[in-house]
This record gives structure tokens, sequence and C-alpha cells, in this order.
């Protein structure tokens, strides 16, 4: 038994007629061996496994076990503290429940389905949540409109299931930050890129940062308390940049200085109407390129044009950190596609830090799938 979450329709050789989608359903092999509780759906993932106990009872106590499982994890990793309120308590497999997803924002939970049956399951779940000791989570938000199987026709509203808006202001690692769950993408905020932040951190002093694709503005704000001679960030969303200028405002009030300025622009387009030099750290963490297998040979093109632009731009000596978090794009092909962007530019580059996602979310060691996020730190001579 490889103990792999996902039972696809092609290996199911019969199904009971009663059986609908969002269900709990008992997997056995053809020799009849029992291989696991699972949530049923139509698609090419048929069932996502739950549990390989046959004693476990897919209910309300099993739910909280998980939850509790999850959290006691979080706060030993040490993310659970005063000056660290925004952190993921569920991460899908990587916590063994599979089609959950839960960021946790100060005293708010926000909470996306990726199944019927965590659909279905998403009350129960919200009221563990807030019962959980020590986690201080008063209100929790559902918001799987984008992320459940659109052809289940289950017309998930996103709404509070408990509780209502308090403050949507959460602290990661001292810094504060405006969190859209409303209207954001995702749960609002991007905590996978955590620990990456604080690396920028390190290596901002002096420096001449440029955050491309910035959303929130997350690393710019990094790049500031760092101690960065000047940050830009751009984004085509001016919505985005808006955003951004709110969270360097929320840490550094009236921009006093005047280190920082947004840009709402194409990437590319900055990119290639920049001078050669202006900058001498950047950052290159674009959307997903490639959200299915079949585009990924597009994504790699798209990676590679990008990189292309940031190694041949950035000044001598400078520190280029590029992402992807394209789950079909593997970390071979991403750093094959920066390497050929390095060679097609001629100039010496170095690997300096090879970056994935932080420990809040975990790899279930069976589901590889789970690791989606690529980094590599680069170093331009």
């Amino acid at each position: 038994m490889r103990f792999h979450p996902w039972v696809f329709s092609g290996a199911i050789a019969s199904l009971p007629d009663s059986v609908e989608e969002g269900d709990v359903v008992e997997v056995i092999a053809s020799d009849g061996r029992f291989l696991g509780y699972g949530h049923y759906q139509i698609g090419s993932i048929a069932v996502r496994i739950l549990s390989s106990d046959p004693e476990v009872k897919i209910d309300r106590e099993f739910y909280a076990a998980r939850l509790a499982d999850a959290f006691r994890m979080r706060r030993a990793l040490g993310l659970v503290r005063p000056d660290n309120t925004a952190f993921r308590l569920v991460h899908g497999e990587g916590d063994f429940l599979p089609g959950l997803i839960v960021d946790v924002y100060g005293d708010t939970a926000v909470m996306q389905a990726h199944s019927p049956g965590m659909h279905f399951a998403r009350n129960i779940i919200a009221q563990e949540l807030c019962a959980l000791p020590g986690a201080g989570i008063a209100n929790v938000y559902y918001k799987s409109e984008t992320t459940l199987p659109y052809k289940a026709e289950l017309d998930p509203q996103n709404d509070y299931i408990v509780g209502g808006f308090h403050t949507n202001v959460a602290l990661e690692n001292g810094l504060k930050f405006h969190v859209d769950w409303l209207k954001g993408q995702k749960t609002g905020f991007f905590v996978d890129q955590r620990d990456n932040r604080s690396l920028l951190e390190h290596y901002s002093k002096g420096r001449r940062v440029l955050n491309m694709f910035c959303y929130t503005g997350g690393f710019s704000v990094y790049a500031l308390r760092g101690g960065a001679e000047l940050v830009h960030s751009v984004d085509s969303s001016a919505k985005a940049v808006s955003l951004t200028d709110a969270n360097v405002s929320l840490n550094f009030p009236d921009n006093a200085d005047g280190r920082h300025k947004a840009f709402a622009l194409d990437a590319f387009k900055y990119l290639g109407e920049m001078k050669k030099g202006e900058y001498d750290l950047m950052v290159l963490d674009p959307p997903a390129f490639a959200k299915h297998r079949g585009a990924i040979r597009n994504a790699l093109r798209g990676y590679q044009r990008l990189n292309a632009l940031g190694i041949e731009k950035i000044a001598p000596g400078g520190i280029l950190f590029t992402f992807s978090c394209s789950q079909a794009v593997s970390r071979e092909q991403f750093r094959l596609a920066v390497f050929s962007a390095a060679a097609q530019t001629g100039r010496r580059v170095r690997i300096l830090h090879q970056l994935t996602q932080p420990a809040d979310h975990p790899v279930n060691i069976y589901h590889p799938e789970g690791e989606y996020l690529k980094g590599l730190i680069l170093y331009v001579e």
C-alpha cells in the first residue's frame, strides 16, 4: 500500500448507485483489503482519502482531532506568537485533511473547500476551529466560490459562517498587513512566502529593490525594514498597488523618507523599458503560469523570458529572488528555465539558496504533488 491520498476514477471498478458527491465512501481493493475512507466526487480524482484506519469514523470528533493536531504543530513550530498572527492552519493533504485549506489572520480563520465533501462539512469544521484551545479564533469566513468543482453545482456563497468582520490587520514577524479575504486572491494574503520575505530582509540593507508582481507588498515591507535604500513595487493591478501602499503606510507612516514608490504597470513592459543596473535586488514572484499540465510548455517559456529580463537588467553584484508557484511545473523544470534564461544573457550567475514553502505548508510524504512553491536566490555578476 502506497498511502497516496487520491484515488483516480480510472482505478475504480465499481461504485454503488446510491453514492453522491461529497459522500464518505469506503475504498476496498480488488482482493478485499480495506484501503481507506474518503470523500467521493465526480472527476479525475474520484476519492480523497481521509483515513486509512478502519476503526476511524469520519464525524465531528474526527475533524476536531485533525484540527487540534494541525494547530499543535504550528504552535510547536513557533508560528503562534503575539508578533505573528498570520499562518496556515490546515494545508490539505499535508495535514491529512485533503480538500481543505484554512489560513488564520488574527482572530479570523479563512476557510477554502476544494472538494464537495469538505463543503458539506464546513459548518462542523468552522465550529471546531472556534473551539480550538489557545487559537483565539472568533470568526470564520468561508471563501470557496472559485475553488470548488463547478460541475458539482454546489452554489457556494462567500460569507461568514461564524462571527463577522472585526479587523483585517494581521501581524507577520512583527509587521502589519491588511488582509483582503473578501475580494483578494486566494485567502487574501500569501502566507507561503513568509520565510522567503524574511530572507529578503536579510539581504536588503543599502540595496535598491524592485518587487515585481507585488500584490500586497509583502516583500516590499520587509525590504524597507531591512534598510533598503529604495523600494519600487510593480503590479498590473491598480488595486494591488493601492493595497501595497496601504501596507507600507501601516508600517512606515507617511513614507516620510520617500523610499517607497508603487506603479500599476505590466511587469514585462516595466522590465523591458527600465535601465540596466537600476536595481541590485529584485523579486520575481509571478502568479501561476501553469494551472494544469497542458500549459507547462507555455509556462516554461514565460519563466525563461521573465528571468532573462531580470538577469539582463539587474546591476552587477545583484541578487535575484525568483519563484514559481505553479504546481504543474516541477522543481527541475523551473530550474532549467532559469538556467536557460541565464545562458541567454551570457552573465555569470550563481545559486545562493534554493527555496520552498514554509513549515505551515507541509508536504505529505506520500503526496509529493503538495510541493508547489519553488524558488531560487541568484547572485548575478
